[in-house]
């Protein structure tokens, strides 16, 4: 017995003798000439493979015993910077890593790195440079990073020119997009036609659309996590645009050198002003407009080598102006997004890091009608508090923790109707504003038990409660109200909440393959809902309530990833199985009224799957990808199309998408896209016949018939007049052309009559309504 105390004394000492012997390396990687960090940069060993990467600040941490390495620095784009190291105590090393298109073009690069989509355990995730998304033509040449990620697999647009997105089947309000952690509610200008993402001010575009990690929550499909720039710790920087339809500007610079920077980014529309001098005052549209306008800023304080303040800010608005002066008819349309965010980093010590940010959102629609005397308003909105702490502990470079927690106070106004009529106000009791409390906690675990085995296991706890003030309404059959229950502020209506597992498991087959599985659940508790076939900014935000419950989810993928040529060439094919319970639509026959919206709700299930393919080349004077998406969506209520399940609106069968981007030289870049999408599912009606004069309709199932296949082909040149250029002011041109062979694809069909019953002449026929034919577009860029 003594003899076995001691020696598991002996072990002990050993191995607490052992853990005394290893060191922590910890710092930031940044941009060596704008200061900028990176995110995701890798820092590794040399020789041993073993490393870890930035987060979402730049801030790394590698744990390893005593001894002598050579730590390596690396990011896609930028040369990598390698660092020998004696390490006999913990060390502070901030990596400047110099980007590769400063270098003159006599200097070549070749450095092969360890490739995320083969190595790391996440599934399902796009990570999307600026300057790739620059190469991709667009719509009047306005940078658009939602219209990039349309063409990814498993990514499908919303419509023509449409800025949503709808992810594995699901809705557009099943994505969570969140930029510098402030939630965005609306992502569209212009009706959706364009994002509201100005490209100049943004830094990191990524999307998750399978094995969504714990840390998010409080949607079903997918995370856009979208950080703006941090401003410019050296020098003052202009860059902007002028184009077609909008111009830009951004600006940013040091506030005191290396310790304090700034962006200022805006953008505005200016078709209103360019058409106005052809709208004759005689005109009966004289007055009519439409413009957005949006702006970007931020700041960003080093406090000391351990705290550090963000302070950031967007702001946007369309207005929409509609006159007829014949009739004396005005329609006046603003909505808009503002956000702010406040952030603070600390570094308790070199394995734990945390970041604290409180962020308000507001997101409002407003409807003006007047005609002669006649005023209708109607607003709808929701205004968010919301405060988090987010940990990232670094036991090991194979070991990574995060955990933390979040706090949601939202207040929702699906829809306000008013009228005034002379001196007479049309005001119905109709507010029906709603709050309430959302909360989350999390654990997550990034795992590298061999090899061959990385496991991202997490669990999140959520938690959502309607609160007061409010009233509850007792009804009879009819809809007549017979009793209520008044809630005070605060007091809890309806309490809702669940836990959320998530697992991803890789498993390296070699150094260039991998297979991996990923299981998720997620809740989400706010809900849009729409009785059009697109995002548009009259759709209504609407919470959990006593009614409506929240939607649940379960996600099942398989992966399968394989890299050739030293990484030049990524490929993945992944399959999915999606569930979706409580799912949201309006019941049949619905009219908008002054009534609470939650009344015209029925509720049902949803499901998809399909399989999601994917070829990209990285490197070399022509590069680009293939992405092909076979996927299958449905829906299903008790009380819609006869209990029958039918397609959802955005079933699309096949999704095609094919990117080129060729460097012919210095001066010149061209690149042409090609996409090619099934239909949408829609209603049509089947049968007409006539009621006491009257042309009436019968429609189909729901979603019975599909529009005409989507595709479109779009081609772009970049001219950079003097790339070789050393001084500070550098332009260039973007010559692009959108739908190119001018394609009608279908926007929406709607039956045209003409005629008359009574004489035996009446025709009734299918029209079909498209957007955009061939589009031309110029864009001047410019930067000093």
């Amino acid at each position: 017995m003594k003899k076995s105390i001691v020696l598991i004394l002996f072990l002990l000492f050993i191995g607490i003798a052992h853990g005394q012997n290893k060191f922590t390396i910890s710092g930031y990687i940044r941009d060596s000439l704008s200061s900028e960090t990176l995110i995701g940069a890798t820092v590794t060993v040399k020789g041993q493979g073993r490393g870890v990467n930035s987060n979402a600040y730049g801030f790394y941490s590698i744990t390893l015993p005593a001894g002598d390495y050579i730590l390596v620095a690396s990011f896609v784009g930028y040369l990598p910077v390698e660092i020998p190291l004696s390490l006999s105590k913990n060390e502070q090393i901030n990596y400047a890593l110099f980007p590769k298109s400063s270098l003159s073009q006599e200097i070549i690069i070749s450095a092969k790195r360890r490739d995320a989509n083969v190595k790391n355990a996440q599934m399902g995730q796009i990570d999307l440079s600026m300057n790739k998304i620059r190469s991709v033509p667009v719509i009047f040449g306005e940078v658009d990073p939602l219209k990039t990620l349309q063409l990814m697999p498993g990514v499908a647009n919303a419509g023509e020119g449409n800025s949503g997105i709808y992810v594995r089947g699901g809705g557009p309000d099943q994505n969570l997009i969140m930029l510098d952690d402030a939630v965005v509610y609306n992502t569209g200008h212009l009706f959706g036609f364009f994002s509201i993402f100005n490209g100049d001010a943004i830094k990191n575009v990524t999307l998750i659309k399978g094995g969504m990690p714990a840390q998010y929550g409080g949607r079903l499909s997918s995370v856009l996590d979208i950080n703006m720039k941090d401003g410019n710790m050296q020098d003052y920087q202009v860059e902007g645009g002028i184009g077609t339809v909008a111009s830009r500007i951004s600006i940013q610079g040091p506030i005191k050198k290396d310790k304090a920077s700034f962006i200022l980014s805006g953008r505005r529309t200016y078709v209103d002003a360019l058409a106005k001098p052809f709208i004759k005052k005689g005109s009966q549209f004289y007055g009519s407009g439409y413009y957005f306008y949006d702006v970007n800023a931020k700041m960003n304080f080093k406090i000391s080598d351990k705290d550090r303040l963000y302070f950031s800010g967007y702001f946007g608005r369309d207005v929409f102006n509609f006159v007829n002066n014949q009739r004396s008819f005005d329609i006046d349309i603003p909505w808009g997004n503002a956000t702010m965010t406040a952030r603070w980093n600390h570094v308790f010590n070199p394995k734990l890091f945390a970041n604290t940010t409180l962020v308000y959102n507001d997101y409002n629609f407003e409807f003006g009608a007047l005609q002669n005397d006649f005023q209708l308003k109607l607003i709808s909105g929701i205004r968010d508090y919301n405060a988090k702490t987010d940990f990232d502990y670094y036991a090991s470079p194979k070991h990574k923790l995060k955990f933390g927690g979040q706090y949601t106070y939202h207040r929702f106004t699906p829809s306000v109707v008013s009228g005034k009529q002379d001196t007479t106000v049309f005001s119905p009791n109709n507010s029906q504003v709603k709050y309430a409390h959302e909360t989350a906690l999390y654990i997550e675990d990034n795992w590298e038990l061999s090899d061959k085995i990385k496991i991202n296991g997490g669990l999140r706890w959520s938690g959502f409660q309607q609160v007061g003030p409010y009233k509850k309404y007792t009804q009879d059959a009819d809809g007549n109200k017979l009793d209520s229950t008044a809630y005070g502020a605060l007091d809890p209506v309806k309490t809702y909440g669940g836990l959320e597992p998530r697992l991803t498991v890789r498993y390296a087959l070699n150094d260039e393959s991998s297979l991996k599985a990923a299981i998720t659940r997620n809740f989400q508790y706010i809900h849009l809902v729409s009785n059009a076939g697109t995002t548009l900014p009259t759709d209504v935000w609407v919470p959990s309530t006593y009614r409506v419950n929240p939607q649940i989810s379960w996600q099942y993928a398989l992966g399968y990833y394989q890299n050739f040529k030293d990484n030049m060439f990524e490929t993945s094919v992944e399959v999915y199985y999606k569930t979706m319970q409580n799912q949201i639509e309006y019941r049949e026959g619905y009219t908008p009224s002054i009534r609470d919206s939650e009344e015209e709700f029925v509720f049902g299930k949803g499901w998809s799957y399909g399989a999601e393919f994917y070829i990209n080349k990285s490197r070399g004077k022509f590069t680009g990808w293939i992405g092909y998406t076979l996927a299958w969506t449905w829906r299903k209520f008790p009380q819609l199309n006869n209990g029958e399940k039918f397609p959802a609106k955005y079933d699309r069968r096949h999704d095609l998408s094919v990117v080129g981007i060729y460097e012919l030289n210095p001066k010149w870049k061209f690149s042409g896209v090609f996409v090619y999408a099934t239909g949408n599912a829609t209603t049509l009606p089947e049968r007409f016949y006539i009621v006491e004069g009257v042309l009436s309709q019968e429609y189909s199932n729901i979603n019975q018939y599909r529009l005409s296949a989507y595709h479109r082909l779009d081609l772009s040149a970049t001219l950079t007049p003097r790339p070789n250029s050393t001084k500070k002011f550098k332009s260039s041109w973007v010559f692009s052309i959108y739908n190119v062979y001018s394609r009608a694809n279908p926007y929406f069909i709607y039956f045209d009559q003409t005629g008359s019953p009574y004489d035996g002449t009446l025709q009734v026929q299918a029209k079909q309504v498209s957007l955009f034919p061939i589009i031309p577009s110029v864009t001047w860029n410019f930067k000093f």
